[in-house]
């Protein structure tokens, strides 16, 4: 098939699903469906043993409809890999990836500025399963292979950090897995498969929580976990015996969302970046951690390897102000909601205070209070009035 742009993607992808069986239709029809009914014993007997050869065949509505697989082909095409799987959460998709190429005994080298719920999956449950795990500096590069013990089994990457916003070097990183027959995978949320193409520059496993810029609208929880072809049969496996699965009404959503991916993802982009270049002139900010802007500390690697940036960055205040004084800031904005996700079409402030922080062990973190900025789709000149008039009060607060 030809090469096509990501914007036409978003708006074809998984449009006719993989498997046939409805009526063609602008929009795929939601399937709520757990019991799938066959024709005859020899019909199901087919069908499964179809699905235990590896085909996506429709055997149990956990295991697939039209609905999900059109998603799942729509989420492979636009990251750009061999199959995709979904799951009720990001951090569920997080699990069933992991889990999918680890076992007891084994060693994983996870980035350190990773997701903080990701930590805590490495922490815990891995622990106990008998997987060890070590803290990387995202700025590693190939020195990664330093680390590298004869039981590592999966490189974890975070790029840009979740919360800090570090560049991984991603493609020298995977050079190094390659040459150690090690299996890499990165959280690819921030960029989503538009802007950072993660498959091309090497890695084996891409998961999204699908829950941000992909749904789009707030209103819906997921995970998927797309791989290449070598690590297919490895995610499917640990997918289906987890149970992993998204309900169909949520499936529609994501699909829904996915149409206008393109076009908000631009949008988004367009508004943070006159907001992050807003910020850089305000004697209040000592720095702002957004990879596109020139003073990032690794904007040539994003230069490099990213195509464009989302609506997610964080901004350091100057060290003499207090958390209280900046979470006081952060309570008065009229535009700007309080809450832990991003992605969606609403501006999201998160003060991040050193207590966030404190985990990070591999290299040095901002020693100040931190906000990270969600820029949604508000129009960007209310937003600086908002935030204006935030700094204003901030200067008065004792």
């Amino acid at each position: 098939m030809t090469s096509i742009n990501k914007q036409t993607q978003c708006a074809t992808a998984g449009r006719i699903a993989p498997l046939g069986g409805h009526t063609r239709t602008a929009s795929v029809p939601v399937y709520q469906a757990s019991t799938i009914l066959f024709d005859s014993v020899a019909q199901l007997n087919a069908a499964h043993a179809s699905y235990a050869q590896g085909s996506e065949s429709y055997t149990y509505g956990r295991k697939g409809t039209p609905t999900s697989l059109a998603l799942c082909e729509a989420l492979a095409q636009i990251e750009g890999g061999f199959a995709a799987f979904l799951a009720p959460s990001g951090l569920a998709a997080i699990g069933v990836a992991l889990l999918s190429q680890l076992s007891a005994g084994d060693h994983l080298l996870m980035v350190d500025s990773a997701y903080s719920p990701t930590r805590t999956l490495c922490d815990g449950l891995l622990k106990r399963m008998g997987v060890s795990t070590t803290y990387y500096d995202p700025l590693i590069g190939a020195a990664i292979e330093d680390l590298v013990l004869p039981n590592t089994r999966v490189i974890f990457m975070e790029s840009p950090g979740s919360l800090t916003f570090e560049v991984q070097d991603v493609p020298a990183i995977c050079r190094v897995a390659q040459t150690r027959s090690i299996k890499t995978m990165i959280d690819n949320t921030w960029a989503t498969g538009l802007f950072f193409n993660a498959f091309a520059h090497g890695v084996d496993i891409v998961i999204q929580a699908v829950t941000k810029y992909l749904g789009g609208h707030s209103d819906v929880m997921m995970g998927a976990v797309i791989c290449n072809q070598a690590c297919h049969r490895s995610v499917r496996t640990a997918a289906h015996d987890l149970g992993q699965f998204a309900g169909s009404g949520d499936v529609a959503l994501v699909l829904r969302g996915i149409r206008t991916l393109s076009v908000r993802l631009r949008e988004h982009e367009k508004n943070a970046l006159a907001i992050a270049q807003w910020f850089e002139q305000q004697p209040q900010v000592l720095r702002v951690l957004h990879p596109a802007l020139a003073s990032h500390p690794q904007h040539a690697l994003w230069q490099r390897d990213f195509t464009g940036s989302s609506g997610l960055f964080s901004v350091e205040f100057q060290p003499h102000y207090a958390e209280s004084a900046i979470n006081h800031m952060v309570e008065q904005y009229a535009h700007f909601g309080i809450g832990y996700s991003w992605g969606g079409f609403e501006s999201l402030a998160l003060p991040v205070h050193q207590s966030h922080l404190q985990h990070i062990r591999s290299h040095a973190p901002p020693k100040n209070c931190l906000v990270r900025y969600q820029i949604g789709l508000e129009h960007v000149d209310d937003l600086i009035t908002d935030l204006a008039q935030g700094l204003s009060l901030l200067e008065k607060m004792p």
